[in-house]
């Protein structure tokens, strides 16, 4: 999606007082916000909240809306999603990929559709145990599959820049739902897959 499809509506209406929080926090941290390298920053960083907040305003269940019927019942596979995020507690970002797999009964959905279900889950202050429980839910709540998998691979910077500082660090999540819970057939197949 276009990166001007993700802007926030919220922050753009509220753009003045973003801007002046901003002004505050540099002042408060010790830095001359008259200083020509800082004149622009609260507007850049409003700027970027407008795209990286755009969450806040998805329906997530319109977004998978348009399913298509299909008789097809195997394995379908979306991986490699590449996403960024904002961790909720230092408000520090986090990135890496999301691999989504399910098992259609009866209906599919666009495969661009998981990549815009991805950008609107994460562009919001998140921790990466609920985006990969919320996108399994919704695929489950809105294309009623037999069964679905994500696997969600995260490189935190608070964990990496701060803190205990160990870039490279990375955490892995999954989320199970159907009959990917009682078939481990299904799951390894899955697992194999998005390895490959």
């Amino acid at each position: 999606m276009p990166a001007k499809e993700y802007k926030n509506r919220l922050v753009a209406e509220n753009r003045e007082q973003i801007e002046e929080h901003i002004r505050q926090i540099l002042r408060l941290i010790g830095e001359d916000v008259d200083r020509e390298g800082l004149l622009d920053t609260p507007a850049r960083v409003t700027r970027m909240y407008e795209e990286i907040f755009a969450g806040y305003e998805a329906d997530f269940r319109e977004i998978l809306g348009v399913a298509f019927d299909e008789k097809h019942e195997e394995l379908v596979i979306v991986k490699d999603i590449v996403y960024y995020s904002q961790c909720e507690h230092h408000m520090a970002p986090f990135f890496g990929k999301i691999h989504i797999g399910y098992i259609p009964s009866g209906k599919i959905a666009g495969l661009s559709k998981f990549a815009r279900l991805v950008e609107a889950v994460t562009r919001r202050l998140q921790v990466q145990e609920r985006i990969t429980s919320e996108i399994a839910d919704i695929i489950e709540e809105v294309l009623e599959p037999h069964g679905c998998m994500v696997v969600v691979e995260g490189e935190h910077l608070c964990m990496c820049a701060r803190g205990v500082k160990k870039p490279g660090s990375k955490t892995v999540t999954s989320a199970v739902r159907g009959l990917f819970r009682k078939d481990a057939a299904a799951r390894a197949e899955f697992l194999a897959l998005v390895k490959e």
